[in-house]
């Protein structure tokens, strides 16, 4: 070959790279999301939003994928998710992004997926999720600040908390080549206040790292006073509404349309309610299908846009349960593990229940997108009964499982908050001189739920006393022991989930108040913070039993595989007694094939937490229900010994045993 044709070869390699960057700069430019003559555009065609809340801190990641098709196959063309604040700065400028915090991968998969992102990013999100999102360590910063308003300390740590997420989401806007067409700013604003000030500048932070193509939204119930407060017409930000399921969906878009630049008010239900919360010692919530179809068909056979909440609920794992209250903030009540919604997307993943098939119904039939094939669903299995062992007491084990650096001495009760105990159980100690006849112990104020126990001063085994709880008597008998030293008085108290709506915001928990003793302050505390987290370091504990014989035996609270529990049960104390134990049962998989989903059943038992394999599968409380039993997904369990542990409040059931079954049971307490 000559050098004029080499050249020649050349020239054509570079015009043909040139018209590929070309046509690559013309995608890119050609990508956009935006609303104009009341209708949302993509790419330059009409669009409709087909959407469903998602929320990727409710699913193990190895499901993500399994979920979001599923929502795929109900016809949606995006999905919806809140980012918790609390999630990914659990610690000041300690900064989550692995496993359940793995954001970007969770927005990277939507896309690979073909759906489209609508992105919360709070900093306030509401979601029935403890405190609304917001990091319980907001809670201790002093002067206190003051939550969602203007306050100069607040904003500042949103500016870090943004200056760190932000970054992160950019390179995934729709105009950058990502999925994500449309960021909220707050939540819900309009219910709660109306500083403006506060909004506008949430605004300003997200077009600094965002830029002014991104389509910011606010969502708010979709009435004149919620509208007028929550909206920011004048920054160009797009006002969503929501309302209740079943109300005439276009008197209210014709309202939305008052608080939206003109001809910039596409009607976008951003919350359509498959579905509602349900509350412990509530009956499960449940919605009719056929009427929940009737109300999206409303919408979207009108070329209306609609985001079902919820499509998928999944499970408050751990203690990240909500709460809400009432009239005051003693009127609480604490949202269940479970967050199934009723939602057509069932917690374990369930797609052949008659709202899911209804709701695909409709949105086929409003909107031409074709009818996927129907997933089927992940296979669950029965493990059976499960024979649970005694471990130890809390009492016994205190001082193995609270860090030496973080028990704490003060003369009157401290938050858990100040103590460093953002969530779990803290216990409370102090001693003071008994009368010769009952006495009578006040805490006028406590969150969430405490647990008396009294001792001789010089006895180490303490007595039950009773229950106080935030939301009924604030007092309790105690009796006389008879010491011949102080009463030692104990108090485990439980956060049973921040409250994360309403005026009741700035939850702090644990004894909040002077606690006295027939009227006289107790003062001289000693708190320690019950590390549910060490759990998993238990077996390096060693624990000494106390055995009746000379000779003594070292136990872990998850065994040994050729030493189990059983082994020393006889040493065990049999008796089941009303107090805060720690207990162990075990149940084999035969193969990876073998191992599916399961529930694990906690009929006759009381309230605690379970740990399945070292995971925090959640909060049971079957004795005042709805739920029985707590989902266990397949990816927390492995082929070979399958370790369960439960920290039971009270007391087990008789026979002391666990059910792995296939399905949920919310008629606990019914």
């Amino acid at each position: 070959m000559g050098p004029a044709r080499s050249f020649q070869n050349l020239l054509l390699s570079l015009a043909l790279f040139s018209a590929a960057a070309r046509a690559i700069d013309s995608a890119e430019a050609s990508r956009r999301f935006w609303v104009e003559n009341d209708t949302f555009w993509k790419d330059g065609a009409p669009f409709q939003i087909v959407g469903g809340d998602v929320h990727y801190f409710r699913i193990v990641p190895e499901y993500w994928r399994d979920r979001l098709l599923r929502a795929k196959a109900l016809g949606l063309n995006a999905i919806q998710t809140y980012v918790p604040w609390n999630l990914h700065e659990p610690e000041p400028q300690s900064w989550e992004f692995k496993g359940f915090a793995n954001i970007e991968s969770y927005l990277r998969l939507a896309q690979e997926l073909d759906m489209l992102v609508m992105l919360r990013v709070g900093p306030y999100i509401c979601g029935e999720w403890d405190l609304g999102g917001f990091p319980p360590w907001l809670l201790t910063v002093e002067p206190a600040i003051e939550l969602r308003s203007s306050d100069s300390t607040y904003l500042s740590l949103v500016e870090r908390w943004w200056g760190v997420l932000l970054p992160k989401v950019t390179p995934l806007l729709y105009n950058n080549g990502g999925p994500i067409i449309m960021v909220q700013i707050e939540n819900e604003f309009g219910s709660f206040g109306d500083d403006k000030n506060y909004l506008h500048y949430l605004v300003e932070l997200a077009r600094r790292y965002l830029g002014n193509d991104i389509m910011l939204y606010t969502t708010d119930g979709g009435a004149i006073g919620n509208l007028k407060n929550g909206s920011i017409t004048q920054d160009d930000v797009f006002a969503a509404v929501d309302f209740e399921t079943g109300s005439n969906p276009w008197p209210i878009f014709r309202l939305q349309k008052e608080y939206n630049l003109p001809g910039k008010s596409a009607p976008l239900s951003s919350e359509f309610y498959t579905g509602w919360l349900t509350h412990w010692g509530e009956s499960i919530s449940t919605t009719d299908a056929s009427n929940t179809a009737k109300a999206l068909k409303r919408i979207l056979c009108h070329n209306g846009s609609a985001v079902l909440y919820m499509a998928h609920g999944g499970t408050n794992f751990g203690f990240y349960n909500g709460a809400n209250t009432g009239q005051n903030e003693s009127d609480y009540k604490a949202d269940l593990t479970s967050y199934d919604y009723d939602a057509p997307i069932k917690e374990y993943g369930d797609v052949h229940n008659t709202k899911y098939k209804a709701l695909r119904r409709v949105i086929h039939e409003c909107t031409g997108i074709p009818l996927r094939p129907l997933p089927s669903n992940i296979e669950r299995a029965s493990y059976g009964l499960v024979k649970v062992q005694k471990v130890t007491s809390l009492f016994d084990i205190i001082d193995k499982i609270s860090d030496p650096l973080k028990v704490a001495f003060s003369e009157q009760p401290l938050s858990m908050e100040l103590m460093g105990q953002m969530f779990g159980f803290l216990l409370y100690v102090s001693e003071y001189q008994e009368k010769h006849s009952s006495s009578v112990l006040s805490i006028p104020k406590v969150h969430d739920r405490a647990q008396v126990f009294v001792s001789c001063a010089h006895d180490d085994a303490p007595r039950y006393v009773g229950i106080i709880e935030r939301w009924s008597s604030k007092t309790l008998q105690i009796p006389n022991l008879s010491c011949s030293s102080n009463v030692r008085l104990y108090i485990l108290v439980e956060n049973m989930g921040r409250v994360n709506y309403g005026p009741y915001i700035f939850d702090q928990k644990g004894i909040l108040s002077s606690v006295e003793i027939d009227g006289i302050i107790l003062r001289h505390w000693k708190m320690y913070p019950v590390s549910l987290n060490a759990l998993g370091n238990l077996s390096k504990l060693q624990l000494i039993m106390q055995m009746t014989d000379a000779q003594a035996s070292t136990v872990s609270i998850y065994g040994d595989p050729e030493n189990k529990l059983s082994d020393v049960s006889s040493y065990l104390n049999e008796g089941i007694s009303e107090e805060p134990v720690f207990y162990e049962g075990h149940f084999h998989i035969n193969s990876e094939v073998e191992t599916k989903d399961t529930f694990i059943s906690f009929r006759g038992w009381n309230k605690g937490v379970a740990f399945v394999n070292n995971f925090n599968i959640g909060r049971f409380w079957p004795a005042i229900g709805p739920q029985c039993a707590l989902y266990v997904p397949a990816p927390i369990l492995k082929p070979g010994d399958n370790v369960v542990v439960i920290f039971e409040l009270h007391s087990p059931n008789s026979e002391r045993t666990i059910e792995l079954v296939k399905d949920p049971d919310y008629t606990c307490g019914q």
